[in-house]
């Protein structure tokens, strides 16, 4: 997709989610790409395009994008018999599906998990990218090859992209060495770095792309290659995955003494620039020292539940100051709205009450949105929201149907979150339409080279 700089463009919009509060009657201009004026007020004038209620598009905070082939192929009870599947099967499983799948595969299969996304929402992806060898476990003549195709993936969709290239190194605490299902992630720390650096180099002709750095996990780094990460990030972000399971804390409780989350606020520059992964299994003494440090944990709450692996204390912790966003991370299934309703949800399920994640200001769906944006702005090192300078990024709501009869303000996203309406009509990604009539202008393409790429990946 061509990343030209957008004409100047008119759009008007029947409501819109303002930094402020919700605006009736909006105009929004866009030049080159970025949002030059917001009128709020003012009549549709004859060179406006007119729409339905727009929302700031929304960063997803954690995408492997591979493993969007790999949805609904999981569902089999594994060889654990009557203790049935858990995250390490699952794992396994996934390994397997790597055997295959080399640049262009890889390509296709990013490139429709892009285009997903932006029709459900999201208009920045923040790509754990963990994938960087062939399927022997041989480096490629480029060894930034992989890199290289998520952000040609990026490029054919329109999205922003977040990069995080992952440093993988080790299969569990105190640097055992890796397992053969793990040959395509391992680098070494100067390799690592020569990867950040070319990422930097493909991405420079991306507009507003970001490139941060993600060690994997505390299963995957020694404590000395971890030191070298945030040097490595510059003034990007940093991510990991952290305390998802419960095996993995007990892991790392034999390994240091201490509790994933535990360790990493005692032992690592933990700050702002941090998004912990899941976080699933923490203390409250844990869950307060992320909120004190300023980090993002960043949920996934739909692979969270596919996976078994729990349920992180959000209300606690955003009623303490804690920030987070979410993301898609294993990619089942990818929508801003399916995210938010199963976050609220497993509150909902875990302390049996209602309207968990409201407050005594924004209704339900409204809080949910307003914290999964700011803390998802921090954790992709990128601004975003219908305000002067920020890009045109927008995404635009057909209220039309039954479900959003006599609704506004706060009621449409509610109705939107919790009432199963598919309402995205339009996006827009720096001004340009990447999505019209619910659908990406590229989709027919996409789905062609994903088709071709999952008969070399299935086989």
């Amino acid at each position: 997709m061509s990343q030209t700089p957008s004409e100047g463009r008119s759009l008007w919009f029947e409501q819109a989610l303002t930094p402020g509060d919700w605006a009736r009657d909006v105009r929004v201009t866009v030049a080159d790409g970025v949002i030059a004026s917001v009128e709020t007020g003012v009549a549709q004038a004859p060179n406006d395009e007119a729409h339905g209620v727009a929302l700031p598009g929304m960063p997803n905070v954690h995408s492997h994008a591979f493993q969007r082939a790999m949805a609904g192929l999981t569902e089999a009870r594994g060889p654990g018999g009557d203790a049935g599947d858990n995250f390490w099967t699952w794992r396994q499983l996934m390994y397997r599906f790597l055997d295959r799948g080399g640049p262009e595969e890889i390509e296709a299969i990013t490139a429709l998990a892009f285009c997903d996304m932006l029709e459900g929402g999201f208009t920045r992806c923040a790509e754990f990218h963990y994938l960087h060898n062939d399927p022997a476990g041989r480096a490629y003549a480029d060894p930034a090859e992989l890199t290289a195709r998520i952000v040609l993936a990026a490029e054919t969709t329109g999205i922003a992209l977040t990069l995080l290239p992952v440093f993988y190194a080790h299969s569990q605490f105190g640097g055992a060495e890796p397992n053969h299902g793990q040959r395509r992630f391992i680098t070494d720390v100067d390799g690592f770095a020569d990867l950040v650096a070319r990422g930097r180099r493909l991405t420079a002709g991306l507009p507003d792309a970001v490139v941060g750095v993600a060690p994997h996990s505390l299963r995957a780094v020694t404590p000395e290659e971890l030191a070298a990460m945030p040097g490595l990030a510059g003034d990007g972000p940093i991510h990991i995955h952290v305390a998802e399971q419960t095996k993995e804390v007990d892991d790392c409780l034999a390994w240091s003494g201490a509790r994933p989350v535990e360790w990493l606020l005692a032992d690592a520059p933990v700050d702002q620039r941090w998004c912990l992964i899941h976080s699933t299994h923490v203390t409250e003494t844990e869950w307060r020292g992320v909120a004190k440090a300023g980090a993002v944990v960043g949920l996934c709450p739909l692979t969270e539940a596919n996976l078994g692996d729990g349920i992180f204390p959000a209300r606690d912790f955003v009623e303490n100051g804690g920030r987070f966003g979410i993301g898609t991370d294993s990619n089942i299934q990818i929508g801003v709205a399916d995210e938010l309703r199963m976050l609220e949800y497993s509150q909902r399920l875990a302390l049996r009450a209602r309207g968990v994640m409201a407050d005594s200001a924004r209704s339900t769906g409204r809080a949910l949105f307003d914290r999964a944006l700011s803390g998802g702005q921090q954790a992709t090192g990128a601004k975003a929201g219908l305000s002067v300078g920020m890009p045109a990024d927008i995404v635009e709501l057909n209220t039309s149907g039954i479900g959003f009869a006599g609704r506004s303000g706060d009621a449409v996203l509610d109705s939107w979150i919790f009432g199963g309406e598919r309402a995205i009509r339009s996006v827009w990604r720096r001004g340009r339409k990447v999505v019209a009539d619910g659908r990406h202008i590229a989709r027919d393409a996409i789905e062609a080279r994903y088709r071709k790429a999952l008969s070399v990946v299935l086989g």
